[in-house]
Parts: structure tokens; sequence; C-alpha cells
């Protein structure tokens, strides 16, 4: 991880919040094997540098989220890829918003998909700015900073420095393995609910036939012969 695996770092960081489909990176695995690669022998930069250049690429990545959840309004929620992402990151999103209030851009930043959300809500509800931007700074340099020199202070733990590799699969898993699990859950989702509204339709489809029936016989009547 040399100085392009560090812009490539600050880069990840910054779409995590920036774009919607900054969702499917690992941010706190990352920042911690960064923070590992920092206290080897031949690092790959002084640890002063990753923990400036991403709290500062995460904040900034705040603010294009919240900008573009301000610019887009209501059709933020729209999107495909927040189709993708489904309503449960989003309900659970609001909950925050309304129990913590501010507070939830600085807890948000330490929430997985939440902090990909909270910029885009931030700004779609018009929090004010400033607001938005002091609990932004203050999560990110806490979040960014704080993983990487907790990586930092365990990467000179043996069993860990012998097992960079590991921690790097182990950093791509958490990201396979819950898009894994979130597409299989929502196929198995997207299937019930065909299942059921075919049944319904069957079901809709047999009722009319029998009203139909019904309707049929009672226009039927018999007819009686009459004498001359």
């Amino acid at each position: 991880m040399a100085t392009g695996g560090l812009i490539g770092l600050c880069v990840l960081v910054f779409l995590e919040t920036g774009v919607l489909v900054g969702f499917v990176f690992p941010g706190d695995s990352l920042l911690f094997t960064a923070g590992i690669l920092a206290a080897q022998p031949d690092p790959y930069a002084p640890l002063w540098l990753p923990c400036v250049l991403v709290p500062l690429s995460a904040a900034l990545g705040d603010q294009c989220g919240y900008f573009i959840g301000r610019r887009l309004g209501a059709g933020v929620l729209q999107g495909r890829v927040m189709r993708f992402i489904g309503p449960e990151p989003v309900d659970r999103t609001h909950r925050f918003f309304e129990r913590y209030g501010p507070l939830t851009v600085f807890f948000g930043r330490f929430i997985g998909i939440v902090r990909t959300l909270v910029p885009l809500l931030a700004g779609f509800t018009r929090m004010r700015h400033r607001d938005f931007t002091v609990f932004s700074i203050l999560g990110s340099a806490f979040w960014g900073a704080g993983i990487i020199v907790l990586g930092y202070l365990l990467g000179d733990v043996t069993i860990i420095a012998e097992n960079i590799d590991l921690m790097i699969m182990a950093s791509a898993a958490t990201v396979i393995v819950p898009i894994t699990v979130h597409l299989v859950r929502r196929g198995l989702a997207r299937r019930r609910a065909n299942r059921a509204e075919v049944s319904d339709d069957a079901e809709v489809s047999g009722d009319a036939g029998v009203s139909g029936e019904a309707a049929t016989g009672s226009d039927e009547r018999p007819v009686t012969a009459r004498g001359h």
C-alpha cells in the first residue's frame, strides 16, 4: 500500500458517503487494515498522514451527500440504488434522526450503511448546514483517525502482523457476505410476494367465475307449456 494506495483509500472513504453506491465499501475494515499496515517496519506512510487525509475525505464526502440530498429532495428516495438498498436501512436512519437529531450525523459514522444514508437524508430534510457540518467533522475525525490508530496499535501484535493477508481477506468478506445475504433475502421476499400476488389473482378469478355461474343460473327460468 504505497502512495497510490493511500489515495485510493481516501477516494473510497469519500465515495462511501458522497454517493449512494459507496455503501458497498468496507470502510471500517479498510481503515483498520490501513492502521495495521502503517505499523509495519516499511509503512506506506507516516501515521499522521492517513489520520489527517482520511477524516478530511470523509467530511468532504458528507458534504457531497448532503448537497445531493438537498438538490434531489424526495427524488433521492426513488432511485434504483435506493430500491436495491431497501426500505429497512432508510427507516432505521429515519428513526435515528427522530431520536438523536443532529447527533445522528456523529453516531451514524460508526454504523455501516447508516453513514451512507445520513448525509442524503440530512440534506433532503433540510437540516441546518452548519449543524450538519459540525457533527460531520467531529464524527469523521473520531471515526477516521480513531480506527486507523486502533489498527496501528494492534499492528504490533504478533498474530496480527503475521496474518495481514487474512486481515485483508476478512475486510473483503465484510462486504461480500452482507451483500450476498441482502440479495438472497430480497430475492426470497420478492419471490414470496410474487407467489402471494399470483395466489390472490387466482382467488379473484375463481370468485368471479363462481359469481358469473350464479348469475347465469338465476337468469334461467323454467319454460311452462301453455295450452291453447
